[in-house]
């Protein structure tokens, strides 16, 4: 009963679980006991977070001048990063390739690091929610689930009261066909290569999607007199909506270029890369990086993270498409085309095993889902 933790040369620390106060008829009682519990469990965070400070060695050379942000504990050392993953006994193959993709982009995770606590009799915990992963920089927690329906309607239950009793937390809850459709996004996983079932189906039409590109380039116009801004398409989504967004920009001294990263495809400790860099002279320059759809945000967090390094004086994000229902990393877009749901997307650029980028709308499709193996 109550909370264990690990400490050092494996000893366990016990912390007795917050009891409720005594009972107290009414809605008033219930928000009361839920208010002392939380308060009990930030300040376990608080000891938690003075601890690992304690924790931390002196800086060393190749420390001084990192940001206290970028640092991590050695708890944290030992959990995230390619060389941990390998070593990770993950519960489901799905955690796995999660946490590969994770590693290619190079984003920091720790594996189910903490229980939140979220019913109780008396002073036992009755039940609690493990998230599978944590995203230290996002400070968001990721759930994968493969379970059948009836087991994933009582993981919606727990994430409703989890977000009842911890208002700040930040879950992401993937299901089985989220899973599949982010590795299939990469050619890799059980979707990849799939049947579409049903052919397409109109989401944006082609007038439609040559007015907004219309009133993007306008904007675009406006804000960038006589600044001479170079457009990046992010090839090779990008390639249809740059070549008429381009169109549309009225500004004499505007250039175009393109970039290209390599692909996630399930390799062990291969990092995202270049493909293509830009050969346009970026200092001092105005850019906009040009997407065709950001959903994880993962791939559009690294290159404004290498385009960041070039020196531009200013650095912008348009986007024909937003999808923020599988967001897994934060990032501004300050032009959007269309914010649409959780669909795959294909057309005017878009593909699905290079197919249907020549379609003059945007449309969706419904691969077939292949048996996936259940969480147990």
């Amino acid at each position: 009963r109550g909370r264990r933790r690990l400490g050092e040369r494996g000893t366990f620390e016990r912390r007795e679980t917050p009891a409720p106060p005594p009972a107290i008829a009414g809605d008033a009682a219930r928000k009361q006991a839920d208010a002392a519990r939380l308060e009990r469990l930030r300040q376990w965070a608080e000891a938690d977070e003075a601890e690992e400070e304690a924790e931390e060695p002196e800086e060393t050379e190749d420390e001084v001048g990192v940001p206290a942000r970028e640092r991590v504990s050695k708890r944290e050392r030992r959990a995230m990063g390619p060389d941990e993953t390998l070593d990770v006994s993950f519960m489901h193959p799905s955690e796995r390739e999660i946490a590969k993709a994770l590693d290619f982009y190079g984003i920091k995770y720790l594996y189910e690091p903490r229980s939140f606590p979220l019913r109780w009799e008396g002073n036992r915990v009755t039940e609690m929610f493990t998230p599978d992963f944590y995203l230290p920089a996002e400070d968001r927690y990721l759930e994968l689930t493969t379970m059948k329906q009836s087991l994933v309607t009582q993981k919606n239950r727990k994430l409703r009261r989890l977000r009842e009793l911890y208002p700040d937390v930040n879950v992401l809850l993937l299901y089985r066909r989220d899973i599949m459709r982010f590795l299939a996004k990469y050619g890799h996983g059980p979707m990849a290569g799939a049947k579409v079932v049903g052919g397409v189906h109109q989401l944006i039409g082609a007038d439609e999607v040559a007015k907004r590109v219309r009133e993007i380039g306008r904007q675009i116009t406006k804000d960038y007199a006589g600044r001479d801004p170079v457009l990046i398409g992010v090839l090779r989504g990008a390639m249809v909506f740059l070549s008429d967004l381009i169109r549309n920009v009225d500004v004499p001294g505007v250039q175009m270029d393109f970039i290209k990263t390599s692909s996630y495809a399930g390799a062990e400790h291969k990092g995202v890369s270049l493909v293509k860099d830009v050969e346009v002279d970026l200092k001092d320059r105005h850019v906009i990086l040009v997407e065709d759809i950001v959903d994880t945000g993962l791939t559009l967090k690294h290159l404004l993270g290498h385009l960041a390094t070039k020196l531009a004086a200013s650095l912008a994000v348009c986007a024909l498409l937003d999808k923020p229902a599988r967001r897994m990393t934060d990032v501004r877009i300050d032009y959007v085309g269309f914010q649409i749901p959780d669909e795959f997307v294909v057309g005017y650029g878009l593909d699905y095993n290079e197919q249907y980028r020549n379609l003059p709308f945007v449309g969706y499709i419904k691969p077939e889902e292949p048996k996936f193996e259940p969480q147990r």
